[in-house]
């Protein structure tokens, strides 16, 4: 098989000195993202890592400035990028769900109804890559001729999938209706044995009982939630939203690289895996509380578990690490104002209620908006057909009253969208970066800087560097330690790997080799 020349190609084009010899290829490529993990937190819990993210922090080239530049800022998208170096306009996930007009019916990013769900409940549909567009680099991989075996693993379902791309020998995600690993039709007709195995254990029985202590808890401090239902103590509901959800993770992991042999096949093998329970934690407490520091000291603690198997497993010097998050998170709108600082909440329900009120006033009673998620709000065309209104006059009133409601910046149309006026700020870029016609909504009211659509906790989409700001870092065969400062967006971790890799770059990517990462 041929070696890995590490951006050779490429960097004769931007280096005019010679460039010293490539190393052995890895065997094994590991693709991890925390889900909404702001890259403040690795400055702000730095004293408190000593394994996994200290490793990478400190032997790993590490991007301080790298964004998300497109919106919404969600864990669909995130995902997808990550792989594919493409916008949602290229790849056609526009979110983690839509109004699909032809079905008349929301859709998730990954549901499809022609497969269905292995292991977990009986009968229930499954999920696949179906609805994305393009291709991701474990695909350009496989088609380098690579014999190389691809598994994603996530909580969610988009998770696992999205990033493994069309091709991926299998995606699981943890079904919390049966508590146990699935996947899809898609990949395979029947969980293979080790797998079966783990679910027969019951990974998530063993919490039952349990309460979620700090990390370094002394006697005498209570837990931050308890899995005892009818405690005095807060319920910690799912496991999904402990920091024991990132521990099964882990742990199925661990049990994927030994079971499936990663790292030991003739191809580079990828594994792909997404720590979700970060996001369900930081999503009920928001970014500043003592929840979200354990948790993210006990993600370094199990990335130093996973890396340190598979140092035993692969070989020291065989594996190439790349880790970013899907997008980060505003603080808990009360803890903002506390801090006199601006944010609020904002009303969805109130605002769809406007616009069929409006709507309804100029046209005629009846059901205006079809589906409404996170600001997007998509109109009902069989009661403008009703009312033989102009939907371009319809849409421009819904426009106009959006723009009146209190705390919202900017409103964009599909119209104006599609004539090209989102604007040339960042903001407006990264609104059209994540424009695909066919499955956007005709209104985006976008919120102002640290207002959410949420009644409770805290949330995230926005354009706004709260929720754009991640990590990038690359780490292991022939990747050299630094800090870099420059600008550098999550599209380009596609492009480099393409590089690295020597595959073709997937078929959406639109970001650009980072070349000073070789050693």
């Amino acid at each position: 098989m041929p070696r890995l020349l590490l951006l050779y190609a490429c960097a004769l084009s931007l280096f005019s000195q010679p460039q010293p010899p490539p190393p052995n290829r890895p065997k094994l490529i590991v693709a991890l993202v925390i889900d909404q993990f702001r890259y403040d937190y690795l400055v702000r819990f730095r004293g408190d890592f000593r394994y996994g993210l200290a490793r990478l922090l400190e032997q790993g080239a590490v991007f301080t400035n790298a964004h998300h530049e497109f919106f919404p800022t969600v864990t669909a998208i995130g995902h997808t990028t990550f792989m594919t170096g493409a916008a949602p306009s290229v790849t056609g996930i526009v979110g983690n769900e839509w109004y699909d007009r032809a079905a008349k019916t929301s859709v998730t990013c990954v549901s499809d109804a022609s497969t269905q769900l292995i292991g977990g409940v009986p009968g229930a549909t499954g999920s696949s890559p179906r609805r994305l567009l393009v291709d991701t680099f474990p695909d350009e991989l496989k088609l380098s001729g690579q014999a190389s075996k691809v598994i994603g693993i996530s909580i969610k379902d988009r998770g696992a999938i999205l990033p493994a791309g069309h091709q991926a020998d299998a995606a699981y995600w943890f079904d919390s209706d049966s508590n146990q690993f699935v996947t899809s039709s898609y990949y395979m007709l029947q969980l293979p044995e080790w797998v079966t195995a783990v679910n027969a254990s019951r990974p998530a029985g063993k919490y039952l009982g349990v309460s979620w202590f700090p990390f370094d808890a002394k006697p005498g401090d209570k837990p931050f939630c308890t899995m005892v239902a009818g405690a005095e103590l807060r319920y910690c509901g799912s496991i999904e939203a402990t920091a024991f959800g990132n521990e099964l993770l882990e742990d199925f992991a661990e049990r994927a690289l030994v079971n499936e042999k990663l790292g030991q096949h003739e191809g580079i093998d990828v594994l792909l895996l997404s720590l979700s329970s970060n996001d369900y934690v930081g999503h009920a407490v928001g970014p500043d509380a003592p929840e979200v520091r354990d948790i993210s000291i006990r993600t370094d603690q199990l990335l130093g578990k996973l890396f340190d198997l598979i140092d035993e497993r692969v070989g020291k010097g065989n594996t190439f690490v790349v880790l970013t998050a899907d997008h980060g998170v505003v603080p808990v709108p009360e803890e903002n104002q506390k801090r006199k600082m601006p944010g609020g909440r904002l009303d969805s329900a109130a605002l769809k209620q406007a616009l069929e009120t409006a709507l309804s006033s100029r046209f005629g009673r009846g059901q205006w908006v079809a589906y409404e998620s996170g600001g997007g709000y998509y109109l009902n065309y069989d009661t403008v057909a009703k009312w033989k209104a102009d939907k371009a006059e319809a849409v421009r009133i819904a426009a106009e009253t959006a723009r009146a409601f209190p705390h919202i910046a900017r409103v964009f149309t599909r119209d104006g969208l599609l004539r090209g006026e989102g604007g040339a700020d960042p903001v407006g870029r990264a609104v059209t970066l994540g424009f695909y016609p066919p499955r956007a909504a005709d209104l985006v009211a976008l919120p102002e800087p640290y207002y959410i659509f949420s009644a409770s906790g805290t949330s995230h989409s926005t354009p706004y560097i709260y929720d754009t700001h991640v990590p990038i870092i690359f780490y292991g065969a022939g990747i050299g330690s630094g800090v870099y400062h420059e600008r550098v967006v999550v599209s380009d971790i596609a492009a480099t790997l393409a590089a690295l890799f020597q595959t073709e770059p997937p078929s959406g990517a639109s970001g650009r080799v980072l070349p000073h990462i070789v050693k």
